[in-house]
């Protein structure tokens, strides 16, 4: 078979990228590549700006023209873990060439749906650990992309709120107990505490609901402020939990700086707009026929520290300034 009947064949009615080698994305010139992402998230009243356009700047960046050589199908689970299969194999019945897709959950939704269309993953911590790649170095298999940090830098949050709140005797740590990383991060910030002299308050939340009713326990405990723990359910619920965490009167540590924007006090860790712009690069070279098994997964760039005043002041928190010399950004 011919490069042309290849290519014809490939985009024939009913025929799949599932069984097409990802040696076969290089030959096709002039093709539409089709970008299926899974998002944690809602869908945003714009697509224009914020996190989720990251990666369709990256992809300008690249040379690239949407609508005239590469076009998104977007799939938002709105923080419900449980949609993530259903979403994914959407993705692939659509035949997208690429697959992007965050958190563990989603990138394991992704890796069950298909074994053969590249998956890129976004911020996700230890890929290694969860199951989803064989090493950093040497991923094998359909999936790579970009690592976080958040599980190794979890003691650096409560570290953080101390400095924020040099009283701070009890903290809430919310997490979802069907996170694979979840229990990770519980666990180092509840070793940090036992050496900062803090005691923490375990609290798990696998819906909208019972998020709410976290709040209400940390009311009923008097904790002193609260660790938002990395989760897709989280990250979807985060102006909702930083509304709650003002209206309670708890300062709020998240792990990336969109969530401060949402009115979270602080966040430490890497900027996920950032990592969206920089999956275009992986998507790049993926369809120039690199195999994705062979592309080392890289890590955060920067960690950077995140402040909303506006929300200390709600708080009435006056923040020390020996935190915010560290700090890389106050949001007024």
């Amino acid at each position: 078979m011919n490069r042309r009947q290849a290519t014809l064949a490939l985009l024939a009615p009913g025929a799949s990228l599932l069984t097409a080698p990802f040696g076969v994305f290089a030959q096709q010139q002039g093709k539409v590549w089709r970008i299926g992402i899974l998002s944690n998230f809602a869908r945003p009243p714009s697509l224009e700006s914020g996190m989720m356009a990251e990666f369709a700047r990256g992809m300008r960046e690249l040379g690239y023209v949407e609508g005239r050589n590469f076009v998104i199908e977007w799939r938002f689970a709105e923080g419900k873990t449980e949609r993530f299969q259903e979403l994914a194999t959407q993705l692939v019945q659509l035949n997208v060439d690429v697959m992007i897709a965050a958190s563990p959950a989603g990138v394991g939704a992704a890796k069950r749906a298909t074994a053969t269309i590249p998956i890129v993953m976004v911020a996700v911590g230890d890929p290694v650990g969860a199951g989803l790649v064989a090493s950093l170095s040497r991923p094998g298999g359909n999936i790579t992309g970009l690592s976080n940090l958040s599980a190794d830098v979890s003691v650096k949050y409560l570290e953080l709120l101390r400095l924020a709140i040099p009283k701070l005797a009890r903290v809430a740590v919310l997490t979802n107990p069907a996170s694979v990383l979840g229990r990770t991060y519980a666990e180092r910030i509840e070793g940090a505490a036992k050496t900062l002299g803090v005691k923490v308050l375990p609290l798990e939340a696998q819906t909208a609901t019972q998020i709410e009713a976290a709040f209400r326990a940390m009311t009923r405990e008097r904790v002193g402020a609260i660790v938002v723990t990395p989760e897709a359910l989280f990250g979807a619920q985060a102006p909702r939990i930083a509304e709650l965490a003002v209206k309670n009167r708890l300062p709020a540590m998240f792990w990336t700086r969109d969530h401060v924007v949402s009115g979270g006090l602080m966040s430490y860790g890497q900027d996920n707009a950032e990592h969206y712009r920089r999956t275009a690069a992986y998507v790049d070279r993926i369809v120039k026929g690199a195999k994705p098994g062979d592309l080392p997964v890289e890590q955060a760039r920067k960690l950077q520290l995140v402040i909303n005043r506006r929300t200390a002041r709600a708080l009435g928190l006056a923040i020390p300034q020996e935190l915010l010399l560290r700090t890389d950004e106050v949001i007024e």
